[in-house]
C-alpha cells in the first residue's frame, strides 16, 4: 500500500491486555462487588491511527464493556462492533445546534439506550430535564484544574439539591450514573487540598488526606467525597426503583491517572467504583509495536542545482529526490504546537523554526538509517524526499519507515490486526 500502518499484533495486544489487567488490579476493592468500577477505553479522532472501529472490536475482544469516543459524530463508528456502554467525551450542549441535532437524529437508533452523555452546565441539564430528549444516562462533569468544562462544587451542589432533579431522576427522565473528572498530564500547580474553589463546601464531608501520590488523587479524592454526599442526600429524596438506580451514580470516571495514582484513588475512596478512561496507554503503550512506512514511488538522480517539485527547490549537492507515498492526508508533518515547557523544548523550537525560515525541513521518513530532509513541503499524498549521494537508495516499491504521530495520521491500510 501507498502508506500504511504495520502492526504486531501479538506484541501489540500483549500490551492492551497488560494495561487492563493492571489498571483492574489498581482498582479492585477486597470484597468481589461490582463497586470497583472497570477500565474504559477511549476510541476517539482517528482512533489513535488504527481506526475507531477497529479499537470498539479489540475492546470488547479484552472484555471490556463501555468505550468513550470523543464526540457524538463519532458514536456510530463505534456502536456496532461492541456491544457496551458509549460515553461521548464531549459535554452536551444544546447551543452547539449542530452537535444537537445528530444526537436527536440518534435518538431512534438501535443504541440509544447505551449512548451516556456528558453534561458540564446547568443549561444542559435543565434541556434534558424537560424531556424533550426523551429518557437520557448522563454522566456530570467537574470543574477541575484543566479549566476546560465542568461546574463547580456549588454549581453541582445547587443542581443536586434542587427539586427540577429530584423530579427529573424520580421520573426517569435522566438516568445520573457519575462524576467525570478529568485531570491535567502535568502536575496541577494550584494545590486542591486549600482551594475552596475545587471542594465541596458541605462541613460534613472532610477533604481526603493526601495518599502518596500527587495533587492529582487529591484532588479526584476531594471531588469524590463531597460527590458521594451529595449523592447520598439525594437518595433520601428519591424513594423506589429511581432510589435503587441512583447506588450507580456515586460513581467516578477519571482521566490521566496512571495505576499508581488510580491505586491511591481506591484506598481514599473504598466504596465508589472508579472508571478509568484510557487510549493512549492502551493503545500505544507500545510503540515500538506500530511501524508506518510509506512507499517508495519513484527515485530521480538529480544534479547539483536542479530544481524539482511544486516550488522548483534547487538541490544544494548532487543526489536523488525519492518520491514516497504519504502526505498531509496521511497525517505526514502535520505536528501541534510545541508546548516548550522546559529549556530543551525551547532550544529546538526555535531551531525547527529558523531551519523552516530558510526553506528546510526534516522529513519523518528513513533512507539509509537517517531521517532526510523533505526536497518541498509535503503534497497532498506524496512527500518529495532529499537522499545525498553515497546512499544506498530504495527501489519502487520498496517501503521506508517514517517516525509520524499516530494521533494525526490516516493510513492507507492497517496490517496486522484484521
Amino acid at each position: 500500500m501507498t502508506f500504511s500502518l504495520h502492526v504486531d499484533g501479538d506484541r501489540w495486544r500483549a500490551n492492551a491486555e497488560r494495561v487492563r489487567d493492571s489498571v483492574r488490579a489498581a482498582i479492585a476493592t477486597t470484597e468481589p462487588t461490582d463497586v470497583a468500577g472497570d477500565l474504559v477505553a477511549v476510541a476517539k479522532g482517528n482512533g489513535y491511527g488504527l481506526g475507531n472501529a477497529r479499537l470498539a472490536r479489540e475492546a470488547a475482544r479484552l472484555g471490556l464493556t463501555r468505550v468513550a469516543v470523543g464526540t457524538v459524530f463519532e458514536a456510530a463508528d463505534v456502536a456496532t462492533h461492541q456491544d457496551g456502554d458509549i460515553l461521548v467525551l464531549t459535554p452536551f450542549e444544546p447551543a452547539d445546534l449542530l452537535a444537537a441535532a445528530h444526537w436527536s437524529s440518534l435518538g431512534g437508533s438501535e443504541f440509544a439506550d447505551r449512548l451516556v452523555r456528558t453534561v458540564s452546565s446547568t443549561a444542559a441539564w435543565q434541556a434534558l430535564a424537560s424531556g424533550a430528549h426523551g429518557r437520557v444516562r448522563v454522566v456530570l462533569e467537574a470543574l477541575t484544574s484543566v479549566g476546560r468544562f465542568g461546574m463547580t462544587s456549588d454549581e453541582l451542589l445547587g443542581l443536586l439539591r434542587s427539586d427540577a432533579a429530584r423530579d427529573a431522576i424520580a421520573a426517569g427522565v435522566i438516568r445520573l450514573e457519575g462524576l467525570a473528572l478529568h485531570e491535567p498530564m502535568a502536575t496541577p500547580h494550584v494545590d486542591h487540598r486549600n482551594d475552596p474553589g475545587a471542594r465541596w463546601h458541605d462541613s460534613t464531608v472532610a477533604p481526603a488526606p493526601q495518599v502518596g501520590a500527587g495533587v492529582r488523587v487529591t484532588e479526584c479524592a476531594n471531588w469524590g467525597l463531597g460527590w458521594q454526599q451529595a449523592v447520598a442526600d439525594l437518595s433520601d429524596r428519591l424513594e423506589g426503583e429511581a432510589r435503587t438506580e441512583l447506588t450507580e451514580a456515586a460513581s467516578l470516571w477519571v482521566s490521566h491517572l496512571d495505576d499508581t495514582e488510580l491505586a491511591a484513588l481506591r484506598r481514599a475512596l473504598p466504596d465508589i467504583a472508579v472508571y478509568p478512561r484510557i487510549g493512549t496507554r492502551l493503545w500505544l503503550g507500545d510503540r515500538g509495536a506500530i511501524r508506518a512506512r510509506g512507499t517508495v514511488l519513484a527515485v530521480h538522480d538529480v544534479a547539483r542545482g536542479q530544481a524539482s517539485g511544486y516550488r522548483q527547490r534547487r538541490a544544494s549537492r548532487a543526489g536523488a529526490v525519492v518520491v514516497v507515498g504519504g502526505g498531509t492526508s496521511h497525517g505526514v508533518a502535520l505536528e501541534a504546537p510545541s508546548p516548550a515547557a522546559t529549556a530543551r523544548q525551547r532550544v529546538v523550537a526555535a531551531g525547527t523554526g529558523v531551519l523552516e525560515g530558510a526553506g528546510k525541513s526534516l522529513s519523518p521518513f528513513v533512507i539509509g538509517g537517517k531521517q532526510r530532509w523533505f526536497a518541498e513541503p509535503p503534497h497532498m499524498h506524496v512527500s518529495l524526499v532529499r537522499v545525498p549521494e553515497g546512499v544506498v537508495l530504495p527501489a519502487v516499491g520498496d517501503e521506508v519507515d517514517c517516525d509520524v504521530r499516530l494521533t494525526t495520521v490516516h493510513p492507507d491500510r492497517v496490517i496486522g490486526l484484521d
